[in-house]
């Protein structure tokens, strides 16, 4: 449904030096190879200025790419101009984080305006947007101005509007980030019910992981400009590939070592040290009591020093800090025993034994 190949985007940046004027070039997008397909609901995620609005805005040709092709619904948008990228661009919507209202228009007039603009007649317009007030839950709100309105209100407004020509994509550029945690869970519920009930592909940019953690079904995670990782949700939640990735889950999971523990960590492990790990369970090894295995089959203790369950839409994550304490071999056969088993197991560091 969405398909980009190769795309990069370069901005020149113009400039006064002593000798005259000068420009300097900023490259937002690099090779961006990326696709969504219909009926899916697809993050991306990344840093202030990693390139994740320049990515959005590309898709629609808001920012035309500096090289490579964007297609929508089978149609390479990158080859058209004028009336006829406008026309194809009836088929993407977009919601923004600041919602982008008329404030002298109603709810009814602002959600009309692009059927306004597309040229559609008035009655066929009323057809059109009461039946879309019902769906986002704000059909008594028609005769409305923006200022009478909650923020969460005013994106339902504006993602009816993003509605209203029929879209085949919506684009939501930080559509959450201008509201409070209650209002977001609202959002993101009518988003997934959208999805659901019109087939809808939705691409969404943010820097919440709770969004992407509750409605999306895959990630792409994006840093200088590069796609750096890709993953179907659960995996990404369970296993990122990339520091960046882990990152990214520790700083949103909060499972850290204590910190007195993490100033006595050692990279390299020493002759009298034991192993300090993290281990991420998922699919039947979260019901499994490895732990009481491992402690018995192994011949080590186990210290478990943070402990927590997630639920990644319809799975389930289970996270765990802990310090595997006995000798050296030991400790190496209890690393391979957790390995062969079904958990992303990552070694931390190592502390000195007391003994």
């Amino acid at each position: 449904m969405i398909r980009l190949h190769n795309v990069s985007k370069t901005y020149v940046l113009k400039g006064r030096r002593r000798n005259g004027h000068a420009a300097r070039t900023v490259q937002a997008l690099k090779d961006i190879d990326f696709h969504v397909p219909q009926g899916q609901i697809h993050g991306v995620i990344g840093l202030s200025g990693a390139g994740k609005s320049t990515l959005i805005r590309c898709v629609n040709l808001l920012e035309r790419p500096t090289t490579g092709t964007v297609s929508v619904d089978g149609r390479e948008l990158t080859g058209l101009s004028g009336q006829a990228l406008n026309a194809a661009r009836h088929g993407i919507g977009m919601i923004f984080q600041h919602f982008n209202l008329l404030t002298n228009r109603t709810v009814f007039a602002n959600v009309a305006l692009p059927l306004e603009l597309m040229g559609v007649k008035r009655t066929a317009i009323r057809e059109r947007v009461t039946p879309l007030l019902e769906l986002v839950g704000l059909d008594d709100k028609a005769s409305h101005y923006p200022a009478q309105l909650s923020g969460g209100q005013k994106q339902r407004v504006a993602i009816a509007r993003a509605l209203a020509s029929r879209p085949k994509v919506l684009l939501c550029d930080e559509a959450t980030s201008a509201l409070d945690p209650q209002t977001t869970g609202s959002i993101l519920a009518l988003l997934r019910d959208i999805n659901q009930k019109l087939g809808l592909t939705i691409l969404l940019i943010t820097h919440e992981m709770e969004v992407v953690k509750s409605i999306c079904h895959r990630v792409s995670l994006i840093s200088g400009g590069e796609l750096v990782e890709e993953a179907d949700v659960g995996d990404f939640f369970t296993a990122p590939r990339t520091q960046l990735g882990r990152e990214f889950l520790n700083d949103f999971l909060k499972l850290e070592p204590p910190r007195a523990l993490i100033e006595r960590l050692e990279e390299a492990p020493g002759e009298h040290s034991h192993p300090v790990v993290r281990l991420a369970f998922s699919g039947d090894a979260v019901s499994t009591p490895l732990v009481s295995r491992l402690a018995r089959e192994c011949g080590i203790d186990v210290s478990i020093l943070q402990a927590k369950v997630e639920s990644i839409q319809e799975r389930t994550l289970g996270l765990m800090i802990a310090e595997l304490m006995g000798t050296p071999e030991k400790t190496r056969e209890a690393l391979d025993y957790l390995e062969s088993h079904d958990l992303h197991v990552e070694v931390l560091g190592h502390v000195q034994r007391d003994d």
